[in-house]
């Protein structure tokens, strides 16, 4: 990277929405762009999350780009290495790694208010850009409790998305901490290989089965004739999902028939009444993700399987000691405890127009015009920004609505001509949040009886979209000029009035 390089725009993150905000810029006419990424090769949380049974819980044909479809997906829940090989494929189709600069990791971006640019530095060198586009996404910075004892255990310890693969499970005693998205994958695959496995399970998740199933040849050949069969099988996909939602946002009480569905899918693999119990969450389905595994529970039911009802307190040694007293020798130690998600780091590092870092100004919560532009962060915009998540259905439709949002945002720059930022209004900002949070309070996430990573450390869902993908399309087609403020470099009187004489000669 050339020293004081500037450019149109920075993106930051090589996952699906930095990727995604690489092809819509090409394609408005952009081409003065960066794309930074900390580490090595593309593919953000694909490429970090490399665990045992790693996969997608978003059917393929949905959990990819319209843009950019995949008629050869293999399973119809792709796994990690498909969906990373995908990445790969899209960065090479449009042509988007001269644009990629590898192990440039963020370091600090700040807002030059006189020169109306950010001016970032990186691992790898520093440059400026008059358009921000963070795109790090919530899932990229593990999270890891503080428990006490943790640096004195003297066997291997680490996160699920940092997975050590040179450490043999083979005949250990593997302690699973969390029961999310990944442990649930994570689980079913070591138990087979480990000796013992204890779960620490502070929260049973709801678990329902997983229909995947291997794509036939005869499929993908129709898929690859015929293209507009991919379109149709992904448009009946997010029609079922877009129906769905209701339940989840509006009618939650209809959400007690899957309950009694995935009781169910429990009974049929758990025979053990007082395991059963251990497993039977006790609060509405949906309020936390509802998790789809059908290796889950007969994994559990295994005699090398302990399920501790309780979270992990303290380390002693080898010893691990549950909430309960519960205690467990092991050898091993996975974290499956999730990520930052309501206090993402890249938020340290991003300084605005008055001098606050953005993790300063979202004290009180993350809170966004439309999920992109933060008050006080002019010309910086985020891809997966505050309550634009989902909880049942592909992520990548709500990416794919935010590109809108972004490509009308370069349009309105160009259009207003000259050096210009536009930095998202305060009360804008706060009419924004204040209608989504109106909205989530008859949410299953508000109502449904948990505590969920949904929600910040003063209890407020700054994660979930509560509606459906299309209202939030609608919501992101256009940018609004009067929820903004133009701004324009400071100008001295003198010169202004020099530029009026020059004009009128």
């Amino acid at each position: 990277m050339a020293e004081h390089e500037h450019v149109r725009v920075a993106v930051v993150g090589s996952g699906f929405g930095g990727l995604g905000a690489a092809v819509r810029l090409r394609r408005e006419g952009v081409t003065d762009f960066v794309v930074l990424e900390r580490a090595d090769s593309v593919g953000g949380t694909w490429r970090d999350n490399s665990y045992p049974g790693c996969a997608c819980d978003v059917p393929s044909h949905l959990y990819s780009f319209s843009f950019a479809p995949n008629p050869d997906w293999p399973r119809t829940f792709s796994g990690q290495e498909h969906i990373r090989a995908y990445l790969e494929q899209v960065t090479d189709v449009f042509r988007l790694r001269p644009h990629i600069r590898f192990n440039s990791e963020v370091k600090r971006m700040t807002w030059d208010a006189e020169k109306l640019r950010w001016d970032i530095e990186t691992a790898s060198g520093v440059l400026s850009a008059d358009i921000v586009v963070s795109a790090t996404g919530p899932l990229s910075d593990p999270k890891i409790p503080d428990i006490p004892g943790l640096d004195s255990f003297p066997g291997e310890v680490f996160h699920s998305a940092r997975w050590d693969h040179d450490y043999d499970l083979r005949g250990k005693r593997v302690a699973m901490v969390g029961t999310g998205a990944s442990a649930i994958q994570i689980v079913p695959a070591v138990q087979p290989l480990a000796q013992k496995v204890t779960l620490f399970q502070r929260t049973p998740p709801w678990v329902m089965p997983r229909m995947d199933r291997a794509i036939s040849g005869a499929e993908r050949w129709l898929h690859r004739q015929l293209p507009f069969t991919t379109q149709a099988r992904r448009g009946l996909l997010w029609g079922i999902r877009e129906v769905q939602v209701q339940a989840f946002t509006k009618r939650p009480g209809e959400l007690g028939a899957v309950e009694q569905l995935a009781k169910r899918n429990m009974a049929r693999a758990i025979k053990d009444p007082a395991l059963r119990a251990k497993l039977t969450p006790d609060y509405r389905i949906g309020c936390k993700r509802i998790l789809l595994s059908s290796t889950y529970y007969p994994a559990l039911a295994q005699p090398n399987v302990d399920v501790v009802a309780a979270g992990l307190s303290r380390v002693e040694g080898s010893t691990l000691v549950a909430a309960d007293g519960t205690e467990a020798e092991v050898d091993a130690i996975v974290f499956g405890t999730g990520f930052h998600v309501t206090d993402m780091p890249i938020a340290d590092r991003v300084v605005g127009a008055d001098g606050r870092t953005l993790a300063e100004a979202w004290k009180g919560g993350m809170e966004a015009l439309r999920g992109a532009s933060a008050a006080g962060f002019p010309n910086w915009m985020s891809i997966i920004g505050p309550n634009t998540g989902l909880g049942n259905s592909s992520m990548i439709l709500m990416i794919e609505a935010q590109l809108n949002y972004l490509a009308d945002f370069v349009r309105q720059l160009d259009v207003l001509g000259g050096r210009v930022a536009l930095d998202a209004r305060p009360p804008a900002v706060l009419a924004w949040n204040d209608r989504v949070q109106k909205r989530m309070e008859r949410t299953v996430w508000s109502t449904g009886g948990c505590t969920s990573w949904y929600l910040d450390a003063n209890g407020r869902n700054s994660t979930i979209w509560p509606g459906t993908t299309t209202e939030f399309r609608r919501a992101t087609r256009r940018v609004d000029l009067a929820e903004y403020e133009v701004l324009r470099p400071f100008e001295p009187a003198g010169a202004v009035a020099d530029q009026s004489a020059e004009a009128a000669v």
